[in-house]
Order: structure tokens, then sequence, then C-alpha cells
């Protein structure tokens, strides 16, 4: 099995390291980040990255939740400091709704209950499934640029099948991080979201993607979902979701939540809060903008 970031080496400047433990499930060993608050009556907000991501991606959107809730945030399988699950677990734990049952354990075990969980990306989808398959019932769900939709046309016929034979071929996260960690490729992925990160930002995302393992568990998360029927069950969501979109998201079109508001068809309709000139790592652009968004009242 390929080995994961080293915690005491790669990890050794994480951002917000001060916050991070390990905990061990029945399923895996989860790399987790997480400020309780002092008064235990104060909210808690549990913040889910996108594939390829890992808690990085909150790093400044974290400290700004911290005075009025606790907050937690954690790597997926297989992302960055967090284990890949054994051989026989792969199929089980990166589908969604294994991916949302593995995250119920999970704060099953810490005793956490959030109020408000947030996803970006595809961690909008594990958010709301979630509450589909019952394991919580949060009292909002926020989808940041939320990959709940499967893509439209030749593209969704293609990737799906594309992400599950590149999972299983020999060498191919190891071809991708040699391939990826060279700047220029970097960058063109980067300015592929339509986001303009900081330099802290982008040598992150290079160290996350040196790590074979980390790609590795990306394209397994990848090859393992589908959101066709995902995307059936959204209707019955009947927690409220509010959606953030980015302007210039190149990644999840700003459309995708025109047409998940049509989906879920109720009253009242979601919340759509459009951010211009952010794109699919809006988060990362503007986290002071985002953390104002998670802050303010429910509807």
């Amino acid at each position: 099995m390929r080995q994961g970031l080293n915690w005491e080496r790669e990890g050794g400047d994480w951002p917000l390291r001060a916050y991070s433990r390990f905990v061990q499930t029945p399923l895996l060993r989860w790399h987790v980040q997480y400020a309780p608050h002092p008064d235990p009556h104060a909210p808690t907000v549990v913040l889910l990255h996108g594939t390829g991501a890992s808690t990085h991606s909150w790093r400044e959107v974290f400290p700004l939740l911290t005075p009025s809730s606790s907050v937690l945030t954690l790597d997926f399988p297989g992302h960055a400091f967090s284990a890949m699950p054994a051989p026989h677990a792969l199929a089980s734990l990166f589908s969604l709704p294994g991916m949302a049952a593995g995250v119920a354990q999970l704060l099953g075990q810490m005793g956490i209950v959030p109020h408000t969980v947030v996803g970006h990306s595809a961690g909008a989808a594990v958010a709301c499934m979630l509450a589909l398959d019952g394991h919580l019932q949060p009292k909002r769900i926020i989808s940041v640029n939320g990959a709940l939709l499967p893509l439209d046309g030749f593209a969704g016929q293609f990737f799906s099948p594309l992400a599950k034979l590149l999972a299983k071929a020999p060498l191919v996260p190891e071809l991708f991080s040699w391939r990826a960690a060279q700047p220029e490729v970097l960058q063109r992925l980067l300015d592929g979201t339509g986001s303009r990160l900081n330099l802290e930002g982008r040598a992150l995302y290079r160290r996350l993607i040196n790590n074979p393992s980390h790609g590795a568990g990306a394209l397994a998360m990848m090859a393992h979902w589908d959101l066709h029927q995902f995307s059936a069950r959204l209707p019955r969501l009947q927690v409220p979701l509010e959606m953030v979109v980015g302007e210039g998201d190149l990644i999840v079109p700003p459309t995708v939540s025109l047409r998940v508001a049509r989906v879920l068809q109720r009253q009242p309709a979601p919340r759509i809060v459009t951010l211009a000139g952010l794109g699919h790592l809006a988060h990362e652009e503007q986290p002071q903008q985002v953390a104002e968004l998670i802050l303010r009242p429910c509807f």
C-alpha cells in the first residue's frame, strides 16, 4: 500500500496544526482539526473539503468561526493525513453513502452533533447524504460550489468510467504526482478552477499532489461515486440548503445551483448567494466573505 503524507515531515508546519488530532474508528484512522468552544451551548460547524483537497482549504475560514462556534474539519479517506482504507473496504468507504457513513461514525465517536454542515464541491454531496441517509439532521447545510448533480452530456459519460479505470491502473497516481508537481502544470490545474490562490495556497496543493497516496485517494473517490443515484434522492432532502456560488467557477458551473433549486421544488426555495469574481475555490480566495455567510442566521 502506498504511504500517505507523513505528519512529522509534511505536517510539521501544516495550517492550524495546533488543532489537529488523529481519531481511530473501526473503519479508518482520521486526521481532524477540532476547536471546541468553551460554551457547551455554542453551535458546532463541520467543514467538509472537496475531492483532492484537505483540511488546509479551510485554514482561513476556520479561525473566523471559532469565536462563536465549535469548529471541526477533517481529511476524507485517503486524502492528506487520513489513512487509505484497506483494499477490501475501498468500494464501501469511497462510495458516497459509504463516505457519509464513515463521517457519521467519526462524528458519533467524537460526540459531535453539528448545527451547520458546510461542504465544498464534493463535500457538499457528502453533507447532503449525511442528512438523506438519516445520520444527521443539522439545522442547515451550506454548499460552496457544490458538486450536487452529474456532469452533463459526454463529460458525464466519460469521466466516471475513466476515473474507475485510472484508479485500478498501477503507477497512475505516481505518474500524476510526478507530472502535476511541475510548477507550470500545477498552475494550469489551479487556473482551471477559475480561482486565484496566493503563494501559500499553491504551495499546499503542491505538497498534496506530490504524494501519490493522496492522488490515489482522490481517484478512488471519483471512481466510486454515483451522482446519478444521489441526484435522484436529492428532492427528498429536508434540511434547509443554502448555496454559495462562485461566479467564475470553471469546475461546477453556476447554473448547477439553479438546477438544484428546481430539483428540490420546495418552499422556501434554497437560498443562492453568488460571489462575483470568485472561482471554484471561493472559500480560499475570500475566506472572510464565506465565513460571514456561514455565521449569518438561518432563514
